[in-house]
C-alpha cells in the first residue's frame, strides 16, 4: 500500500513538472485601494491581456487594500524588487523626485481637460524621465483619481470654516499645502487607518474624491461633503527598476500598452462615478455642499511657488500654459 502511494505521488509530481517549468512569471501589482474600486478591477483584468501579449511569459497578480504595505512601503518595495508594479500618488513619488509632484498640488489644474492635456504632454514625459533617472523606476501611465473634496461634520463653505480644523492628509508633505493655506491643521495618517481616526475623533475631517469616500465608507462617519475640488488628483502606475530592466524590449512595450489601457479603464469609470455620486450620498443622508472655490483658490495659489514647492518656476509656467 505504501509503495503504491509513493509511486502514485511520484507519477503526479512528474505529471506536474512540465507545467511548472513552463509557468509564466506573475508580476506583483500592489496598491492601497479597495478591491471594489476601478483601480483594482481594471488591474485584475490586465493580467489576461498581458498573458496574451507576452505568449504567457508574464501575468499580473494584484494585491489591494495595503495588503503588501502602506503607500510608503510599496514605493520602497519597487527598488527592492519586493513588488513589481504599484499605483501611487504623485506626491509620494515626489519624495524621490520633487518636480513630478506638481501634478498633485492643490488647484494646479483649471479643470479635467487641463489635467488630461497634461498627462499627454511633453512636460509629463520629461518629468517621468527625470523620476526614472532619480530612482531607476519607470512610470508607464497616469490614472485619473478624481477631484479631492473635504469631508467633515460641519459645512465648509469658505476658507475661514477650515481654521483650526484637524484634517487627515496622506503622509506626503505637499498634501499639507491646501490645509495650511486655509488655516487648518493637517494630520498625516495612513490610508488604512483613516476610517477609525474619523470614527474616534482623532481627526475632524479628511479629503478624497467621491468614489474613494464611497469605497472607504467615510460617509458613515462624516456628515458633510464639501465640494472643494482642491486637487485634480491622479495615480502614477510605476514599474520597479529591477523588474523593468529584466524585460525584453517587446515585453516592455506589451506591459506599457496593457498598463496604459488599464489607466484608461479606471479613468473612465471614475469620471462616470463622479457624475452620479453626489445624489447617491444625499440619499444616504449626507449633506453635499456646493462651494465657491474662488476664495480657496486665491488662498492656495499664493503658496504654489513658495517654500513648499518642489518644482521650479519654469516647470510651473509650462504646466499653466498647457491648453
Amino acid at each position: 500500500m505504501i509503495i503504491r502511494t509513493i509511486l502514485a505521488a511520484s507519477a503526479a509530481a512528474l505529471a506536474l513538472a512540465p507545467v511548472a517549468a513552463s509557468a509564466q512569471t506573475m508580476l506583483k501589482f500592489a496598491h492601497v485601494y479597495e478591491s471594489s474600486e476601478p483601480y483594482h478591477t481594471c488591474a485584475v483584468a490586465a493580467s489576461d491581456k498581458l498573458l496574451a501579449a507576452t505568449d504567457n511569459r508574464y501575468g499580473i497578480e494584484v494585491f489591494p487594500a495595503s495588503s503588501l504595505g502602506k503607500e510608503v512601503d510599496i514605493n520602497e518595495g519597487l527598488g527592492l524588487g519586493t513588488v513589481d508594479i504599484i499605483y501611487t500618488g504623485q506626491l509620494f513619488a515626489g519624495r524621490a523626485y520633487g518636480p513630478i509632484a506638481i501634478g498633485g498640488a492643490p488647484f494646479m489644474f483649471r479643470d479635467y481637460a487641463h489635467w488630461d492635456a497634461y498627462r499627454h504632454s511633453d512636460l509629463f514625459k520629461e518629468l517621468s524621465e527625470g523620476y526614472e533617472k532619480a530612482t531607476g523606476n519607470h512610470i508607464v501611465s497616469l490614472t485619473y483619481y478624481g477631484n479631492r473634496h473635504v469631508t467633515s461634520n460641519k459645512p465648509i463653505l469658505k476658507p475661514e470654516d477650515m481654521k483650526g480644523l484637524k484634517i487627515r492628509v496622506p503622509n506626503a508633505p505637499l498634501y499639507m499645502m491646501f490645509p495650511k493655506a486655509v488655516g487648518a491643521n493637517p494630520t498625516p495618517i495612513a490610508f488604512a487607518e483613516v476610517y477609525l481616526a474619523l470614527q474616534q475623533g482623532t481627526v475632524d475631517a479628511q479629503e478624497n474624491p467621491l468614489p474613494t469616500i464611497q469605497a472607504k465608507k467615510f460617509y458613515e462617519v462624516q456628515k458633510d461633503i464639501n465640494l472643494t475640488a482642491h486637487i485634480t488628483d491622479a495615480l502614477l502606475t510605476i514599474v520597479g527598476g529591477p523588474t523593468w530592466n529584466q524585460l525584453s524590449d517587446a515585453d516592455k512595450e506589451a506591459l506599457s500598452t496593457v498598463l496604459q489601457e488599464t489607466a484608461e479603464c479606471a479613468t473612465q469609470q471614475i469620471i462616470d462615478k463622479e457624475k452620479e455620486l453626489a445624489a447617491w450620498f444625499e440619499e444616504q443622508g449626507v449633506t453635499v455642499n456646493e462651494v465657491d472655490r474662488g476664495p480657496f483658490i486665491e488662498a492656495t495659489k499664493k503658496m504654489h511657488n513658495g517654500d513648499m514647492a518642489t518644482w521650479d518656476q519654469e516647470t510651473y509656467d509650462r504646466l499653466q500654459a498647457i491648453q
